[in-house]
């Protein structure tokens, strides 16, 4: 073997990479980078880190187009800055809405099995990921607003949207919310016999008494066990359902508004007591602006609506 190679032989040739080092100096260069479905372990900035930033930021800005030519568009590149943080808090909010339905989704479709449990569990573990950073980028851009304010002398205010902070949105309202609410519904609960809940809604002039009848039948065939929830309108289309269901011989329970405890928004309250219920379904006949709240407020939470004259 000869251990003294001549300079005439061909040098080693440049070998590539392998995949194990490109993940190494990844590693080095850039840390551990969680995939978008992993879990991100990493910790969110620390707010004096955040307004020592910003600080700078605007006075970096201040500084360097102050006393010049470009000193009136200074508020624009404010303006600009703060609308930065509020648009990265509203896009994340969209993904937390789509994260909420596809939490609802999870909840129905829960048959027992592992892979659903475990399908559930990372949706929740996104949610609280979405609510963290779309809190944090709110904070951001609060604090960036006074900045505003304090250089400008007015306050900062989107064009389009409003300005919504969650920042007193504690973990423990948070839970004292669920707590009250489980507890709300327990009761409600107690108070409803048995059976698949259908609610129904309609307006107090609509009077199509034969569409309300046939669309009724179609439901209770469909659900011989069916409890009817409705308004408990005096007239029109709820009080034609009350009466399917005294012929039928079908439960129905009323949720009549509380005017003198909730004054203007005793229908928008019902509404919601009516939904707390978490009905198989909500049909629903031509009305006013509330049966039309009711009807999107059922979509939101996952509940089928069936629209009058629809299959």
């Amino acid at each position: 073997m000869n251990l003294f190679p001549s300079f005439n032989e061909a040098p080693e040739p440049q070998h590539a990479s392998s995949p194990t080092d490109r993940f190494i100096y990844e590693m080095q260069l850039h840390g551990y980078r969680p995939f978008q479905d992993e879990p991100d372990p990493r910790p969110l900035p620390e707010e004096p880190a955040v307004q020592g930033s910003l600080t700078t930021i605007f006075d970096a800005l201040f500084e360097m187009l102050g006393d010049t030519r470009l000193e009136p568009d200074l508020e624009d590149l404010f303006w600009s800055t703060v609308n930065l943080f509020h648009r990265a808090g509203e896009r994340i909010q969209r993904e937390l809405d789509r994260n909420e339905e596809a939490q609802r989704s999870g909840q129905r479709e829960q048959d027992g099995s592992e892979v659903k449990s475990v399908e559930l569990e990372r949706l929740i573990a996104e949610g609280i990921t979405m609510l963290e950073r779309r809190n944090s980028f709110e904070f951001m851009r609060d604090f960036a607003a006074d900045l505003f304010e304090a250089q400008t002398g007015s306050a900062w205010r989107p064009r389009t949207g409003s300005k919504i902070s969650h920042a007193n949105m504690t973990a423990a309202m948070i839970d004292s919310r669920d707590f009250l609410s489980a507890r709300r519904r327990a009761e409600t609960e107690v108070l409803i016999p048995p059976g698949t809940k259908i609610a129904f809604a309609g307006g107090m002039d609509y009077n199509d008494h034969d569409r309300i009848w046939a669309k009724l039948d179609q439901a209770y065939a469909k659900h011989p066990d069916m409890v009817l929830l409705h308004g408990g309108s005096p007239k029109g289309a709820e009080r034609i359902a009350a009466c399917w269901a005294e012929a039928r011989k079908v439960t129905q329970i009323s949720f009549k508004p509380n005017w003198t405890k909730h004054a203007k928004a005793a229908p928008f309250r019902r509404n919601d007591e009516m939904l707390s219920v978490m009905p198989a379904g909500l049909i629903v006949f031509p009305g006013n602006g509330i049966t039309g709240n009711l009807a999107d407020k059922a979509r939101r939470l996952g509940i089928p609506v069936w629209q009058a004259g629809g299959d």
